[in-house]
């Protein structure tokens, strides 16, 4: 039972929720649009994002757990604590991310092989993108990229692969519809890292928040907060729902809070959650957008 909970925190569950929504959002873009939710395409599509998520999990914490000795886990940042706590070895995170990984390629092949050349396409960018994140040869995290990666695949590709796996192809709309997503999550990585920006340098990731200081990364979370409600509306124009509106405007105060706590400079574990909670709900306010007009 103990090695089962420390699996289980080593796994981080909640943080799959932002896979889940994504993914969501991609979908309900393509039912807008006229396409049939296929249980089994959305089921398929789905499980290749969700292994490939957990393959993150896993091989963060291998990887960053040098850095990680340098801090201390929190809600939202500093990884899941299970390989520094000794709860779990070293190599128990990196076959579960290996396994993940073969999941996830072999649901990207089962794409190809239905003659689904997008969402096969997309999922494997999503692996290929995400593996780099932390793990060598790239280590994008290490080289200043980490920001603009996390961004590119759980803002921008899970939400197309969601789409693609239902349509078999991505259009403008399901394009534009993930402006909002990636400014939010641009915004919500500066704010998990705030927590850990001394360890991060002591362990040698050379984040944004590492590279250039609080002061500039905050003024960069500002910048991507207020560009969510403005995206949300050029997504209007280009063809989603005018009731997508009310959810966007309903974001304007979540916006203000957040950047607020940045100028307030409140606790690095409360910056984190508003971050979280700022990417979830712009994410689920636009699936509510497209989902409140489906008959």
């Amino acid at each position: 039972m103990h090695l089962a909970a420390a699996f289980l925190r080593l796994s981080r569950p909640k943080f799959l929720i932002g896979g889940f929504a994504g993914f969501a959002l991609g979908a309900a873009v393509a039912a807008y649009e006229g396409a049939p939710i296929t249980p089994a395409r959305y089921a398929a599509g789905q499980a290749m994002v969700t292994a490939f998520h957990l393959m993150t999990h896993f091989a963060n914490d291998y990887f960053d757990e040098h850095s990680d000795r340098h801090g201390v886990p929190a809600e939202f940042s500093g990884g899941s604590g299970v390989l520094v706590r000794g709860e779990l070895p070293a190599r128990a995170a990196l076959v579960a991310a290996l396994v993940c990984s073969a999941l996830g390629l072999l649901i990207v092949a089962g794409f190809a092989a239905a003659g689904q050349p997008a969402a096969a396409g997309i999922g494997a960018a999503i692996g290929i993108l995400a593996w780099s994140y932390s793990a060598p040869p790239l280590r994008l995290v290490g080289r200043g990229w980490g920001e603009v990666n996390t961004t590119v695949v759980v803002a921008i590709l899970v939400p197309l692969a969601g789409y693609a796996a239902l349509t078999g192809t991505v259009d403008g709309l399901a394009l534009t519809a993930t402006l909002a997503p990636a400014c939010a999550m641009f915004a919500m990585m500066i704010a998990v890292e705030w927590p850990d920006r001394l360890a991060d340098a002591a362990g040698g990731k050379r984040n944004l928040l590492v590279r250039f200081g609080p002061s500039v990364a905050a003024r960069l979370a500002a910048a991507g907060a207020l560009l969510i409600v403005p995206a949300l509306f050029i997504a209007i124009g280009r063809g989603a729902p005018w009731p997508s509106a009310a959810f966007a405007l309903l974001l304007v105060p979540l916006v203000a809070g957040f950047i607020g706590w940045f100028r307030a400079q409140r606790a690095p574990a409360e910056i984190a959650a508003r971050g979280v909670a700022l990417y979830l709900l712009t994410v689920l306010f636009e699936v509510f957008g497209y989902v409140a007009v489906l008959r």
